[in-house]
């Protein structure tokens, strides 16, 4: 395997929306949300593991998660694993992480990937990384993969790309790496319905997945560049990483960095940001109805994790209970079931956004405990 290989796994939030299998204490990552036997975090790291070295993939957590991540992924050592003091969304975690990376290896190309995406043609996703490491290898440029997208969907970011491709040179290994690689024009918020039809008319726009790949060197220079604040605050450290006394320097200074996503602070910002459409098929296990939509459904369309079901004149519903638990359902559809210790809720997926808030409720009348 190429030693320069790495790559930063987010596994830091909460994943409130999963309620109440993910909260603050256990959030959703660690969790065998697909009853597949493995999490979602043990599922990404392996399917990374496919064409980095394991000693190179850097986990990016709350320091509260320390010992799960040790718990779950027996294959990484404590220098893998980089917390976080304080929440501070990923424009921080990702700065400081690509600082103790080039300062291991400076030659070091990297991805960014989210714990809780599912990917099941993993030959394709490592194909597809492995062309856009082999760009960033040899340009200054901020990687993304997009996703093609299947219908006008409100829930994601998109990416408008020029529908010209990069030039190659005269050489064929450059020539073929640059194959498929668009410059990207500009990113775009959630849309709401109408306007996410005419980006599909447009075809030339994809879903943002949140999975990023650049040279340790580039992405340094973007921040330095972008956010000269934020990159000067980690900047500081510098002597201090990869040594005994990097602990005290991030604990200090971890809480001052700004609360910005790594998309406003340097992607929407840069000239030098490509994107390749993805061709592995993806989810983002963001919802319970997303988990739905993945999961295989029985003869009534009910999709079902652990549960043993006897259902009548029920169809649509997301169950999902411990191991074996018998599950009676008379004339419910679409619902959100979830049996878990204290809790069970019972919830329209078509209200599936409101978990969030029905969490607050929850912990405000009941106690933080539940949440």
């Amino acid at each position: 395997m190429n030693k320069n290989y790495y790559a930063i796994l987010m596994a830091g939030g909460v994943g409130s929306r999963f309620w109440p299998v993910s909260t603050q204490d256990f959030p959703k990552q660690f969790h065998d949300m697909l009853g597949t036997g493995d999490t979602l975090i043990q599922k990404t790291f392996h399917r990374l593991a496919k064409l980095i070295p394991t000693e190179n993939i850097f986990i990016l957590t709350n320091e509260r998660y320390n010992d799960l991540v040790l718990e779950q992924l027996p294959e990484v050592t404590q220098r893998q694993v980089v917390l976080e003091p304080a929440m501070r969304n990923t424009a921080p975690c990702i700065l400081y992480a690509s600082l103790k990376i080039q300062k291991e290896n400076p030659d070091a190309v990297m991805i960014v990937a989210p714990s809780d995406h599912w990917i099941e043609d993993e030959d394709t996703f490592t194909r597809n990384v492995q062309q856009a490491f082999g760009f960033c290898s040899g340009n200054d440029a901020l990687m993304t993969l997009g996703i093609k997208p299947t219908f006008p969907n409100t829930g994601y970011g998109y990416i408008e790309y020029d529908k010209a491709g990069i030039p190659g040179s005269h050489n064929d290994a450059d020539t073929e790496r640059s194959q498929g690689v668009k410059s990207v024009n500009q990113f775009k918020e959630k849309p709401v319905y109408e306007v996410a039809k005419q980006y599909i008319e447009q075809g030339n726009f994809l879903w943002n997945a949140g999975i990023f790949m650049w040279s340790a060197k580039s992405v340094v220079e973007a921040f330095k560049s972008n956010q000269p604040e934020l990159f000067a605050l980690f900047e500081n450290g510098i002597d201090v990483y990869n040594t005994d006394f990097e602990d005290d320097f991030i604990r200090e200074n971890y809480a001052k960095a700004e609360n910005i996503s790594v998309d406003y602070a340097i992607m929407e910002k840069s000239n030098n940001v490509y994107v390749i459409a993805a061709e592995f098929d993806w989810n983002d296990l963001g919802t319970w109805g997303s988990l739905y939509d993945k999961l295989d459904k029985d003869e009534t369309k009910n999709a079902v994790v652990n549960a043993r079901t006897l259902s009548e004149d029920a169809s649509g519903n997301m169950i999902r209970t411990k191991d074996d638990k018998i599950v009676v359902v008379d004339g419910l559809k679409d619902y959100i079931i979830v049996d878990k210790d204290e809790v069970l809720l019972i919830f329209p997926k078509t209200k599936e956004q409101d978990i969030k808030k029905v969490l607050q409720n929850v912990k405000d009348k009941f106690g933080e405990q539940y949440g």
